[in-house]
């Protein structure tokens, strides 16, 4: 801990580093316009891992005996591929693309939670950098902005398949008529709303809390450390597969809704 209290620890821990300008880069953001560097880089780099997988094993693909990599990958696309199928209930092309991509994104994001927690601060601080954040996914702003790409392809599905005249009609008359028009925009309203925040919240609040805890137990005699910790670790093995799962489902769910013309 280097001297720290165990709060100024775990506020370490839980700080991003942000640039604020050009030339000003620290922890306390200033106006709108701040960026996590360190969500962005991780973000980034967690990308193009899966990515250059993903690409490795389409360029080695063979119709014979399977390598590891091309079976990994494989099953990935058919278990992505089933789950559009029972959920999703339009045609496009986008889909099934779309929900492997945040399927492992969003998996790789967590996956982050199970690296020892002091290792990439440690390193960060040997180079100069005061506060490094390795999850993506407790950073609100990651989770929020994955969320608001859906909520932006939710509209546009429903303005695409219904039209402008059919999505106003949906919004302005459902579900109780033109009598109770107010009432029905109200609730329209809440309800798409509602798909990004609980999307977003969702996924952070469990990440966030499963890196809170992995810290606490950091905080612990290193003798206990391993007690603790390696049996949270293979429980949060399932929590950041099930957070993954969920938030490819919701979304698939979500645009097969938008798809669905009235």
């Amino acid at each position: 801990m280097s001297g720290e209290t165990a709060s100024e620890y775990i506020g370490h821990h839980l700080t991003s580093l942000t640039q604020y300008n050009l030339f000003k880069i620290g922890a306390k953001p200033e106006g709108f316009w701040t960026f996590h560097l360190d969500t962005l880089f991780f973000s980034t780099v967690l990308g193009l891992i899966f990515l250059g997988v993903f690409y490795r094993a389409a360029r080695r693909a063979t119709s014979g005996v399977p390598s590891g990599w091309q079976n990994f990958c494989e099953i990935l696309v058919e278990f992505t591929d089933q789950q559009v199928k029972d959920s999703f209930h339009g045609r496009s092309e986008l889909i099934a693309p779309l929900a492997l991509t945040i399927f492992c994104w969003v998996f790789l994001f967590n996956f982050m939670d199970l690296l020892p927690v002091d290792l990439f601060p440690k390193i960060a601080g040997l180079l100069g950098i005061p506060y490094l954040r390795i999850v993506p996914s407790t950073d609100l702003n990651a989770t929020f902005g994955m969320s608001m790409s859906v909520f932006f392809l939710i509209i546009f599905y429903s303005l695409k398949i219904k039209g402008l005249g059919g999505f106003t009609k949906e919004i302005a008359f459902q579900p109780f008529g033109w009598k109770l028009l107010p009432a029905n925009l109200i609730l329209k309203v809440v309800e798409e709303i509602a798909k990004p925040v609980s999307l977003a919240l969702r996924l952070f609040g469990n990440i966030y809390a499963g890196e809170l805890i992995f810290i606490l137990i950091a905080l612990l005699p290193w003798y206990l450390q391993w007690i603790l910790g390696l049996p949270w670790g293979i429980f949060h093995l399932l929590i950041i597969t099930l957070q993954a799962f969920i938030f490819m489902v919701l979304t698939i769910v979500y645009l097969s809704m938008a798809h669905e013309d009235h």
